[in-house]
């Protein structure tokens, strides 16, 4: 039943609060990896010359988990309920980090092999977070003002890298990165006992007996809801295109860039997720003012595009200017939130989590084939020119995907597909 009571209760800032610090302990989770992937990697005993290659292959790895996962806890949040999965995702990665801290060489299996299986875990468990925060914030939040709800939990949830990055960067003890993920493990295994506070939608409840949930294949089966849904995803690629290949290769980047000083992953990271969180504030909050997802994706993919073109043209900045530059692609592409609550708002409560947790994890899954493509073109274009190849096909695929899909603020989502 819909209402016109568009006042927040004290129950759903609650659910908002919770579902934010639930969204921070998963970006820290997921970003840890490229914070301490060269003081890791060189731990292990990885010589310098693989690091990269072997770096992608793991984040590829843990980017493949969140593939599956994202499938796995939409079908279950449809299926279950969306507060069960906010417990069992969170369960999952924090076991995950935390054993992630303990990887070794044995004699039966190697501590790479063991590095690689554990993010695998943790990108399944870390899949569920957003989606299900996501979904049961808009379901329980009246519809003019589900887009606060979605930027508090973006934005606040991006400040998670940026604490992975001050943890990561909190020691120089070679062996610290088993620290961060120790911390990491046991932040998620805290916010459990949180979760308790929480309630499942009235929306999700009331749906008829009988009615199918969760049917994955349903956005399969017709051309209509097939093309709508690939559209959402489409239009998030610019967001890991900046994460996942502007930022994770910076260190590498900057040197071809000329940049004066040393470049460090882990201060990229936190200058970029800095800008992220602004602007998933200021995105929601800009399509709060305007009335529209689409015009506000519009102005946000712009902004990326423009820094990018300076991020992969200006050589012989400064390691402070080239910081800054990060921080404004991050900025750019701070319209996570949303884009994460144009996917939830297109489809109906039955199918709901399941398009919401998938979509943000096959935008984070085509990271896969964006990174493999990427790594083809460099040997004929450059790690610079391959950049802007790449990019030139996320920001299109992106801005085409926005002006064919529905606006979609304030819409009614009481009903079902």
């Amino acid at each position: 039943m819909t209402t016109t009571d568009t006042s927040i209760s004290k129950s759903a800032k609650i659910l908002i609060a919770v579902a934010a610090l639930g969204y921070l302990v998963d970006v820290y989770d997921l970003i840890l990896f490229g914070v301490v992937r060269n003081p890791s990697l060189v731990s292990l005993g990885l010589d310098k010359a693989h690091q990269l290659s072997e770096g992608l292959s793991l984040f590829n790895i843990q980017m493949a988990g969140m593939l599956i996962g994202g499938i796995l806890w939409g079908i279950w949040g449809d299926k279950k309920g969306r507060k069960s999965v906010l417990f069992g995702s969170i369960l999952m990665y924090s076991t995950a980090n935390v054993l992630n801290g303990f990887v070794q060489d044995t004699s039966f299996l190697d501590a790479i092999t063991q590095y690689g299986i554990l993010r695998f875990i943790a990108g399944v468990g870390l899949a569920g977070e957003l989606g299900a925060g996501i979904t049961l914030v808009n379901e329980t939040l009246p519809k003019e003002k589900r887009g606060f709800g979605a930027l508090i939990i973006a934005g606040v949830g991006a400040l998670g890298a940026v604490t992975a990055a001050a943890v990561g960067g909190a020691s120089q003890d070679p062996e610290w990165w088993r620290t961060c993920y120790f911390i990491g493990g046991g932040m998620g295994l805290f916010l459990l006992i949180l979760r308790f506070g929480t309630f499942e939608s009235a929306l999700f409840q009331n749906v008829e007996a009988g009615v199918v949930k969760g049917n994955l294949l349903s956005l399969f089966s017709n051309r209509e809801r097939f093309m709508k849904y690939f559209y959402c995803i489409l239009i998030g690629l610019p967001v890991w295109y900046i994460v996942g290949i502007l930022i994770l290769t910076a260190p590498e980047m900057s040197k071809m860039l000329n940049v004066q000083g040393e470049i460090t992953g882990g201060k990229t990271i936190m200058f970029c997720y800095t800008g992220l969180s602004l602007g998933d504030f200021l995105s929601g909050w800009v399509s709060q003012v305007l009335k529209s997802r689409k015009k506000t994706v519009y102005i946000f993919v712009g902004f990326a595009i423009i820094y990018t073109i300076i991020y992969l043209n200006i050589s012989g900045l400064s390691s402070l200017s080239f910081y800054i530059l990060c921080l404004l692609l991050g900025f750019g592409g701070g319209f996570w939130a949303v884009f994460v609550t144009m996917a939830s708002e297109q489809f109906g409560t039955n199918i709901r989590a399941t398009v919401t947790t998938t979509v943000p994890n096959f935008v984070r899954g085509a990271l896969i084939p964006i990174t493999v493509g990427f790594k083809a073109l460099i040997p004929s274009f450059g790690l610079v020119n391959a950049a802007m190849i790449v990019g030139v096909i996320c920001y299109g695929a992106a801005l085409w995907a926005t002006y064919k899909i529905e606006e979609t603020f304030s819409k009614d989502l009481d009903y079902i597909e």
